[in-house]
């Protein structure tokens, strides 16, 4: 199953690296899909049939939604702003890590907890 679940989950990634080089819009269509959620919790259900760990698992990714798109306001700008890639992506990282610390902080205190 290990091996089913790497090779699907990397032809998805693959496929949106090839299809970003013949059209970013396509490309950047594709993986703004919630795929790789869609994979995630389709294995677990598979592996475990437990709903309710599903649904944890459904909500928790919907609060951590907002946060994640600090990663691609951040890389975006630090490139434009003539960043070499590898120090764009590693602050982008950082911001989106110190942006989830934030947030779960914020959430904690109306009693929801990631």
């Amino acid at each position: 199953m290990f091996a089913l679940k790497l090779v699907l989950s990397a032809l998805i990634i693959a496929g949106a690296s090839e299809l970003g080089k013949r059209s970013t819009a396509a490309g950047a269509i594709l993986i703004s899909l919630p795929l790789s959620s869609l994979l995630a919790v389709t294995w677990l259900y598979v592996e475990t049939k437990d709903t309710v760990k599903v649904a944890a698992m459904t909500g928790g990714i919907f609060w951590a939604i907002l946060p994640s798109l600090l990663f691609f306001l951040v890389l975006p700008a630090l490139l434009r702003r003539g960043w070499s890639y590898w120090p764009a992506l590693g602050a982008a990282c950082a911001s989106t890590g110190a942006g989830y610390a934030a947030y779960a902080a914020v959430l904690r205190r109306f009693g929801v907890s990631l």
